[in-house]
């Protein structure tokens, strides 16, 4: 078969990487606005996801499969049925949800420190910028108790959904660290 042959070797040029990416965080973080703002383009209304969106979403020659599963308390423990295989965590945060970013620490922990998800990197969204008062990215590493973890690579990535700013940032982050 020259023709997929050839296909391997162009993508081998060029680079044309799949990456799988699951997308967790507490409810109402934004990971699906973050979802459909990268596949459309817009805004979209959103309600809370029970069960899961999964899109592709093609940036600078990479296609992302992005897997966006519903973050209600109830739901969460279903979140490790969709840890296989993934490259890349992206992990959304509300900065201006102070009263809950300590429980969104704890999950976070509670992801990475799966076996599962030993291999791969951390992009933390510090979504919502745009709000009074939401924690800086500085403040989001401290407190998830990102600044402790040496053994992983991780980014906090400032970003405001609604807008899109920094959402194709953090893919090109996402991109440049991905251990094809």
């Amino acid at each position: 078969a020259p023709a997929s042959d050839m296909g391997k070797l162009l993508s081998k040029i060029f680079g044309n990487k799949e990456m799988r990416i699951l997308m967790l965080g507490l409810d109402a973080a934004g990971k699906t606005t973050i979802l459909y703002k990268l596949k459309l383009g817009q805004s979209v209304t959103t309600i809370p996801t029970v069960g899961f969106n999964v899109e592709t979403v093609t940036y600078k020659n990479v296609k992302f499969n992005v897997w966006d599963v519903g973050g209600q308390d109830k739901i969460r423990p279903l979140w490790r049925h969709y840890y296989t295989g993934t490259q890349g965590l992206i992990f959304v945060v509300d900065c201006a949800d102070r009263d809950r970013i300590d429980e969104a620490r704890q999950e976070l922990h509670k992801i990475i420190n799966d076996r599962e998800m030993r291999d791969a990197i951390i992009l933390v969204f510090a979504n919502k910028q745009d709000l009074p008062d939401a924690m800086k990215p500085h403040e989001i590493q401290e407190k998830l108790g990102l600044t402790r973890i040496r053994d992983r690579n991780w980014y906090v990535q400032p970003a405001c959904a609604t807008t899109g700013d920094g959402l194709f940032e953090g893919l090109t982050w996402l991109t440049s660290n991905h251990k094809s």
